[in-house]
């Protein structure tokens, strides 16, 4: 089995690791939340043809390892990935919207990505 996948003209490997936290960092991944996020993290990145490689939520920062065709951006597959996920988790936890910085945004502005090479 290759490392490289496939697309009609392609064979690619693009790998990255990305980084992000909720805002204000606050510690709030856990228990339940942790689970529907890692939950929703995966069915949002498969939806686009990603393939995650390994997936870490910690109490105040996620880790993504995710395998990225190239027709797909990174900035689309995050803003879509935090978009939907923060709309998920404030639909399914409504005590986190009462946090009184929050404003409808659960997560930080940005992420931390790097190419990884194997």
């Amino acid at each position: 089995m290759s490392r490289f996948s496939k697309l009609s003209h392609v064979l690619w490997h693009c790998q990255y690791h990305i980084v992000w936290v909720p805002k204000y960092r606050y510690r709030v991944l856990k228990d339940r939340v942790a689970f529907e996020l890692n939950k929703s993290i995966r069915v949002y990145s498969e939806r686009m043809g990603c393939e995650i490689v390994e997936l870490n939520v910690q109490a105040d920062h996620v880790h993504l390892l995710v395998k990225v065709p190239p027709k797909v951006s990174i900035s689309k597959l995050m803003g879509t990935v935090k978009g939907k996920t923060a709309l998920q988790i404030f639909r399914q936890f409504s005590y986190l919207r009462e946090k009184p910085y929050w404003v409808n945004h659960f997560w930080a502005k940005g992420v931390l990505c790097g190419h990884s090479r194997s």
